[in-house]
Order: structure tokens, then sequence, then C-alpha cells
């Protein structure tokens, strides 16, 4: 058999080999590092036997892939440390994740203390330098198995798994565990790796089953690289918005409201208002037209759309189906809706593209395990959009949301924080979706040309789709690596036949209009985490829920205070004065920590000349400026959205 490696160099072998022997092959220092194989595309286990000409790729912890099968070993060296210390945990799943591996328990919550015991236990399994072996059972073998080592999870999940399925158990010692890999051979591999927190977690992630204990670590073939990871989770815990936005009273929660439904406090209210007034206004120069819907419907508009049958789960429901006359639920969207403000008049071909617009609120019935400060919400804002066209229209209408898209990342100093997502159908799936695999796959085909034109660098990713048609999905990660869905832009083939939604043609005849469904900005609590977690508070000065500070340097001065102060907001400066008794170091130690982006400190000689002491941010000391010439300065930042290069530390 003949073997091509990733540098396209040919092996040929007369017997079959594992991957990890033909890594040896090559050379000893690629098998102490290799962690997994892939073999014509699919990643595998280093001890998958090769037996066919293929292309085969050595990863090591240097590649995503590999850093996975690393962390996933990791993972059962923490569930083996869990049963040594506490044999009455039951296990549930352990698998690796982008910020490195967890493993959930039966069992109460662990303490950093545990943490710190357990992770000792982990480098004494480390090394003993175990042995990974792979076996596999017949189901029923495997579930008597399980069931006589008291695993009740572990049970489950084989008895879910398909007639046939292949039954793998990894071995390392006497520490046995249901798992499919792959894993790295032996237990040494993890070289360093620490366990980050701990959490509670319900199995399967839905909240009616049991409440499990999640431990979470992250893992590295290097020590230098678990150092350096470990110092920037520092510098995340304080950017984390959720963190960092309570304490700079953006927002709050209540227990007795519920999770996922976060206050909005003043200073959290005027950025989303800024924001939204931004895009609403922006809409309004691209030709959109605004409109306002209701916040519920009957259970009949949603079994029009489909979205009773595909997405009730997610829904709130207002009523009982077999007791109630009508039953009604709070909006997971508005596209239904404006589909009946279309169909309110009829519609020629001349009167497209119709462009709706609606600042949207919208209610999606999350898992509470899911609720997580203002990125998965239960009731959220968004800036919504349904495009209405001729199929001739798609073309210049998607690459029209798709720019508009990008100069609201622009703005806001994000275009180079996010990827691009084709989000596409799950062809095993079908029951999912509407349509069938011929919609499915022009409306993805018409997608992926579209992006290909725009020259934007994408990804696929099969079962992320709409129920109805395809997305662009922009995506970003907060800064512990989780990923998010920011903006969407989605084609619509089909809900138009669902509504009975027509225009009349050149020829006077019927015709069914093409739909794009978009988001310009998206979800407007999500997108004040991002900035909240990007900018650590230090928004750009449009922005800014407090741009200027007035600091007399005592009480004499309090009148010229309050002139500037009116000045200020007669120019539509957000601003306050700070007239307590304190020394001037003082107020200005604390305006910095409030992150206001100007300092107008005023005494005897501002007021005298009728200037003002500028300090900020971006400069640090900007010493004295006529008070009109500071106010032309920043009212033309603010117009323009500009966004200044901090260039000292405070």
């Amino acid at each position: 058999m003949i073997i091509t490696l990733k540098d396209g160099t040919k092996k040929e072998y007369r017997e079959a080999k594992s991957v990890y022997d033909i890594a040896l092959d090559i050379s000893e220092g690629l098998a102490r590092a290799a962690c997994a194989g892939e073999v014509d595309g699919e990643t595998v286990d280093l001890r998958t036997i090769v037996d066919k000409d293929c292309e085969l790729n050595i990863l090591t912890a240097n590649d995503p892939k590999g850093l996975a099968a690393l962390r996933h070993t990791a993972s059962h060296i923490l569930a083996e440390a869990v049963k040594n210390l506490y044999p009455e945990a039951k296990l549930a799943i352990g698998p690796s994740i982008d910020t490195g591996f967890y493993y959930d328990f039966e069992h109460e919550s662990f303490t950093r203390e545990d943490l710190d015991a357990i992770e000792k236990e982990m480098k004494k399994i480390i090394k003993k330098g175990a042995r990974l072996e792979k076996y596999t059972l017949p189901r029923e073998e495997a579930i008597a198995f399980m069931k006589e080592k008291g695993e009740p999870y572990k049970v489950e999940l084989i008895e879910d798994l398909p007639e046939g399925e292949e039954i793998s158990f990894y071995s390392q010692g006497d520490f046995v565990d249901l798992c499919a890999g792959p894993h790295l051979m032996n237990t040494k591999g993890v070289k360093a790796f620490k366990l980050t927190s701990s959490s509670g977690a319900y199995w399967r992630g839905n909240e009616k089953n049991k409440m499990l204990s999640r431990i979470y670590g992250t893992a590295f073939s290097k020590k230098d690289e678990l150092n350096v990871y470990l110092e920037q989770m520092e510098e995340a815990k304080k950017r984390d918005h959720n963190k960092l936005g309570r304490e700079m009273e953006l927002f709050t929660t209540v227990d007795v409201i519920g999770q996922g439904l976060p206050l909005l406090m003043p200073k959290g209210e005027i950025m989303i208002r800024t924001l939204q007034r931004w895009i609403e206004d922006e809409e309004e120069k691209r030709g959109y037209v605004r409109t306002k819907t209701p916040l519920m419907a009957k259970s009949d508009l949603y079994k029009i759309s489909g979205h009773w049958d595909h997405y009730k789960e997610g829904m709130f429901v207002l009523g009982d189906e077999e007791a109630d006359k009508e039953v009604f639920a709070l909006r997971p969207m508005t596209c239904p809706f404006q589909y009946y403000v279309y169909k309110a008049a009829q519609h020629s071909y001349r009167d497209l593209p119709l462009r709706y617009g609606e600042t949207s609120t919208l209610f999606r019935n999350e898992d509470s395990g899911e609720m997580h400060g203002l990125t998965r919400v239960r009731q959220f804002t968004i800036s919504e959009g349904h495009l209405i066209m001729t199929p001739e229209q798609i073309n210049d209408e998607f690459k029209g949301c798709v720019e508009l898209a990008l100069y609201c990342l622009r703005t806001l100093g994000l275009e180079k924080d996010v990827t691009f997502r084709l989000s596409k159908w799950d062809p095993a799936n079908t029951e999912k979706y509407i349509g069938d695999a011929a919609y499915w796959e022009e409306s993805q085909g018409k997608m992926r040309q579209l992006l290909t034109e725009l020259e934007l660098d994408f990804t696929e990713a099969d079962g992320e789709a709409a129920f109805y048609g395809p997305k662009l999905d922009i995506q970003a990660k907060n800064v512990y690596g989780k990923e998010d869905t920011m903006i969407t832009i989605q084609l619509d083939f089909a809900l138009a036949e669902q509504f009975d939604m027509y225009y009349i043609d050149e020829n006077g005849e019927k015709k069914r209009p093409f739909i794009i469904h978009r988001t310009s900005m998206g979800c407007y609590e999500r997108t004040l985490a991002w900035l909240i977690e990007k900018y650590a508070g230090k928004f750009p000065t449009w922005l800014c829920p407090e741009q200027v500070r007035v600091l007399p340097i005592s009480e004499k001065f309090h009148g010229y205070a309050a002139e500037v102060e009116a000045k200020l907001k007669e120019n539509g400066i957000r601003c306050s004065v700070d007239d307590r008794s304190e020394k001037i170091g003082y107020k200005i130690r604390e305006s910095r920590l409030a992150k206001v982006p100007y300092m107008l400190v005023v005494g005897a000689k501002e007021e005298e000349e009728g200037v003002v002491s500028v300090r900020s941010r971006y400069l640090g000391d900007e010493g004295q400026k006529p008070l009109d010439a500071f106010i032309e300065e920043i009212a033309k930042e603010i117009r323009t959205k500009e966004i200044r290069k901090i260039e000292v530390e405070n």
C-alpha cells in the first residue's frame, strides 16, 4: 500500500500498519509527539490500522485536532483521579473543548481545595504512564459491564447508540471508560495541565434532568504554553462582561425575575439606545422601511411558518393546546409578522425589493444551564430585517446585507474579531428542515457562490442552518474562547409559498418572491457584552454612557463647572460634574476607574480665561483648551464614531 504524507512524500508498505507505527517509521521524535492521525481527512486514533492506499497526516499538539486528542486523554485522567478520591462519584461525559476539556460527575459540588487534590492525583496517574488500550464489546456485554460498575449514565449512553454501532472502551491501568477516542498512547503525554473551575451542569443540558458537577480544565504539550494560557485567562477574568458589566453598573440580574432576563441599568440603557438609534438611522439611509409588530401571536401563525413543528420547544407557549380554544406564544422571530405587513397590499415587481426593518424584542426558551450574562438570554432585542425581492435581485440584496454587516463591524472596531460560516442543513437529519435535498443543494450552492464572489474567507458547517434555509453566520469568541453567532444573513426560498406571498411580474402574472432574513448588527445585548470584553469597558467615546466628567478643584468653582456642563449638554455631549468635597487627585482617579474618556479640570485660571484643562484616557494630560474648541473636537469624534487609540497608561 502507498501512504501519501502531508508534504507529498510517499511511503510504501507491504503489510498493514497502525498510524503510530507509521509515525515511528518516519521518525522517533514524530512518534513521541504524535497525538492522533488524519486518514483521508478523517481524524483517527493512533491505534487505527491503515491497510490501503491513503493520505495520512500525523497530528501533534501543534494541530487543533491533535491537541483535542491530548485534552481528551486529560479528561480520562481527570475521571480516574476523581474515582480514586471519590469512589461513589458517577461518571457522565468528558469531551475535549476549544479551551481544554471537562468531565461531568454525579457528585456534590467541588471546591477549589477539591480541585487541588484532584490535580495531585492526576499527576500521580500521569507519572505512572499507563498505556491507553482500546477494545470493543457487544452491546449487551457493554451494558452489563457498566451496570456492574454502577455507572448509570454510561448505561444510558450505550442504550441510546444505534443498533450495530461499535461500542468502544479505553483502559488505562485499572480504569476503564466508554469512549470513541481518539487518545494518546499513554498518560505521560499530558505534560502540562490545570483544573480551572467547577460548576453545575444538567445531564445532557436538559434542566429536567439531574444537576451534575462539572470540572473544567485545560492541557497542553508544554508548560510554557500552559502558563501563557493561564495568564490570558487572568486577563480574561478582568474583561469578562458578566463581571465587568455589573461592576460598571451596565446591567444586573435578579433571581426573583428569572434567569436570562437581565435588567439594563441607566448606563447600559444609554449604550443600547445609542446603538439602536445609529442602526435605525443607517438602515433608513439604505432604503429600509420600519415596522412595529406584536410580541405574541396565536399558534396558527407559527404553524403556517413551520416554527410550531420545528421550534416549539424553544418557544414560550401561553395556554394549553388541549384545553384552550386559542393558544398564544411569545414570538421567537419577526418574519411571519412582517410577511403579513407585505400581504396587506398587492405588490408589483416595480415595488421590489422591499426592505422591512424592525427593532424586535424576541423570546426564546433557552435551557437554564445555558444562561450567561448578556450573551445567552431568554428575552433580547435584535436589529431584524426581511427583504422581499425578485429572483434577479438576490445577488445585489444579499451583498448589500453583507456590506451593511461589515460596516457595522468596522464602525464598532470589531471587524478583525469575526469569522464567517456557511451554515447548512444536515442531510442525515432531514426532519429538522423543510424542503427536499434539491432545495437545499440549490439554496446552499447559491449562498456559497455569493460568499465566494464577495471574497469572504468562510468555513462550512452541517446542521447549523435555519429550518427553512442556509445562513451566513458571522461568529465571534468571548474572552474565554467560546464562540457565539453575532450576525446572521439567511436565504429563504420556501416561506413565501407557505404564506402565499406573491408579486405581479411585468407580464401581469403572479410570482413568488424570494426572501432574505438578516440582522445588521445582531442582538443588542450580546453586542454590548462583546463590546465590554473587547474594550475592557473603555468604550469609544461615542458609545460611552458618560463622555465627559467636569472636575472643579474646589467649591468656589462649582458655578463655572455648571456652566461648562450646560454647554456640553447643549451640544449633545453626555456629561456630569463631580462636585464632591474631595481633592482633585482623588476625583481624577475615580473618573479613571469609571472609565470616563475625558476629564475637564476647572479652577481659577480656567474660569478667568474660559478654558478647560483636558485630561483624557487617550493622551493623558492634553493641556488647556478653549471650551468651544474642546466641544468642537469631541463633537466631531462622536459624530464620526472615531475610535481613538489609547497611547498612555493611566
